[in-house]
């Protein structure tokens, strides 16, 4: 058997191949974030930070990382900012980079400590994600640097991320807009006899399509609807399945399109060609607390308050027991399996005070067990956009019995 000459092998490299791709963010916008949190560094005395989430890369470099097992990093200094990827993923990252990029091989097992290494000398406070790392990791890190400080940056630059910035927001239009496109094409594709895939299946097509056609560059990954029917409709994630629609179906509506890392949503309640008359009272009650809720998200407003006025409105109808969650949360770089912006979330044990420039949701949800009349999950949401009076809601495609009765 051969022996495998480790001097062929590159454990440590920077593969800077093409150029530099097109972001839908300045570089001015790019130095901002950085330099926000190389200001925190300073006054709490931290040398550098290595970030591990795929929210935070992102957000500080504008490359979104695929993890399928392997280690990724982002190091930032006073003077620079350099990715962490791995060989597999080629000169892509470098390529999204707002920055620098290091590369680590599958060659040796402590690779990815090295390129951290070679990033981080003479460092003695490193600012983590406590938030991010599992036990695993966090003890294999302070192996790999023993006299090394590790402090939380993990809910600093959460708090980061929370305002928004103009460029933020035009993304995130045209993410709403985009949803507003995928429940037109929903509207076309429901009817009785109709699987609920089919319908998702056309609504994010609709979707995809139209980011391509959007940007002059993008990366086309992790768009995707939920579409539910009946029963399906009383868990907010219920997965789509092949379930046939049949008239009269209570039908819940979730767009989600996913651009440069960030997500938008618009979900809707809809009945496939009739409603009866307690589905009918129920809808307009939840109707009635998401029009409620638009009215109260606004620069000065806690969501605790926000939580407890609307819980108000439930209670009046008996009907609080089936609530499921809160009534919002933060938008910005997040998924279904990356990223949260926990500190503004319309919760009753959230106190947080809304500010200008934060985008929240309104998404009030009931849901009705099986085998009671008008049974069935109920859910509307907007994305508003908080300025420095008001908020705006830049959410298009209408809600409610008067246009959501479909498919006839």
């Amino acid at each position: 058997m051969n022996t495998p000459n480790t001097n062929d092998m590159v454990h440590i490299a920077r593969w800077e191949w093409g150029e530099k791709e097109w972001s839908p963010f300045s570089s001015e916008e790019m130095d901002r974030r950085q330099n926000d949190l190389r200001a925190h560094m300073e006054r709490e005395n931290i040398d550098a930070c290595l970030l591990t989430s795929w929210h935070n890369i992102c957000y500080y470099s504008g490359w979104l990382y695929c993890y399928f097992g392997r280690k990724y990093g982002m190091v930032i200094d006073q003077k620079v900012a350099t990715t962490i990827s791995a060989g597999i993923d080629g000169g892509q990252p470098w390529r999204r980079t707002h920055g620098e990029n290091i590369v680590y091989s599958d060659w040796r097992r402590n690779n990815y400590y090295e390129a951290v290494k070679e990033l981080t000398p003479k460092v003695k406070r490193l600012g983590v994600e406590f938030d991010h790392l599992s036990v695993d990791q966090f003890q294999a890190l302070s192996a790999a640097f023993p006299d090394v400080e590790l402090v939380d940056v993990g809910t600093s630059t959460m708090w980061m991320r929370t305002i928004k910035s103009s460029e933020e927001h035009d993304l995130i239009r045209h993410g709403t807009r985009i949803c507003d496109l995928g429940a037109d094409a929903c509207v076309e594709a429901v009817a009785a006899g109709v699987a609920e895939h089919e319908v998702a299946l056309a609504v994010t097509e609709t979707m995809v399509r139209e980011i391509a056609d959007t940007f002059q560059f993008v990366e086309l990954m992790d768009t995707w609807t939920w579409f539910q029917s009946g029963i399906n409709t009383d868990g907010a994630h219920n997965p789509v399945t092949n379930k046939i629609i049949e008239s009269g179906d209570i039908l819940s509506l979730n767009t989600f399109p996913m651009i440069f890392g960030y997500y938008t949503a618009l979900e809707r309640t809809l009945f496939c060609d009739h409603v009866s008359d307690e589905h009918l009272r129920l809808w307009e009650i939840n109707v009635e607390v998401h029009e409620r809720g638009l009215e109260l998200i606004k620069p000065g407003a806690r969501c605790c308050d926000i939580a407890s006025e609307l819980n108000d409105i439930y209670r009046s109808y008996d009907l609080l027991q089936y609530r499921s969650f809160g009534y919002g949360h933060s938008f910005g770089v997040l998924s279904h399996y990356y990223g949260r912006e926990a500190g503004v979330e319309l919760r009753e044990d959230v106190e947080t005070t809304l500010q200008p420039g934060m985008v929240v949701s309104m998404e009030p949800m009931i849901a009705i067990p099986e085998g009671q009349p008008g049974s069935g999950g109920y859910r509307e949401h907007d994305i508003l956009i908080l300025g420095e009076t008001g908020a705006e809601n830049i959410s298009g495609f209408p809600y409610g019995p008067e246009h959501n009765v479909i498919g006839g």
